[in-house]
């Protein structure tokens, strides 16, 4: 006979990097003219962004499209195409700067978003599972002395983490030129553990 116990576990960290979803649209009056301004326009913001200091190889290409527009179906107004691109941002003492650099660069750009991680969780969860089993050990326990049992050993264990890591209120204050805080990120585990009773 045994029992199985459910403990859960969290542990927050500030995040370290800023992955930044940017891009750039042009409307033409023909698909060539939106296309060739779209593709000048994208240019111009990878530059400024590895100006900003953003590594080449933390570019990467989301969105490349290129369609009609229509003032009444199917009477085509104008062309829209349009090139997205994430820039991951290690360093986020430079992440106001590298967000104004975007919109720098013209009519054209496009901020679509921020999202804020912690680039190496495993320190984070060590201490998660720490917590989750200690919990879960506790209740074990509990339930054995109920039962008027010993509690044996461990016979299963298994763990279940949390979903996306969930943004937190930010323990420190901003720097006064700072407009965008990472805050800090609660990653959590849920570990089910089979104790047998002892003899």
């Amino acid at each position: 006979m045994d029992i199985t116990v459910i403990g859960e576990g969290s542990a927050d960290a500030a995040p370290d990097v800023m992955r930044l979803h940017a891009g750039v649209e042009v409307r033409g009056r023909s698909a060539a003219e939106a296309f060739a301004g779209a593709r000048a326009a994208a240019a111009r913001l990878a530059e400024a962004l590895r100006g900003a200091g953003v590594a080449a190889h933390d570019l990467r290409t989301t969105e490349l499209s290129l369609g009609p527009e229509y003032q009444a179906y199917p009477k085509v107004s104008a062309y829209r195409a349009a090139q997205g691109v994430e820039a991951v941002v290690r360093d986020l003492a430079r992440a106001d700067h590298v967000i104004d650099t975007v919109a720098g660069v013209g009519e054209e750009a496009r901020l679509n978003g921020i999202v804020f991680e912690v680039s190496d969780p495993d320190a984070v969860l060590a201490t998660a599972r720490q917590e989750a089993f200690r919990q879960a050990a506790v209740k074990a326990a509990q339930y054995a002395g109920l039962a008027g049992r010993p509690l044996g050993r461990v016979v299963s264990i298994t763990e279940e983490r949390h979903g996306p890591p969930v943004p937190m209120a930010r323990t420190m204050a901003a720097e006064a030129h700072d407009t965008v805080s990472p805050g800090r990120q609660a990653i959590g585990v849920t570990v089910q553990v089979g104790y047998a009773f002892g003899d």
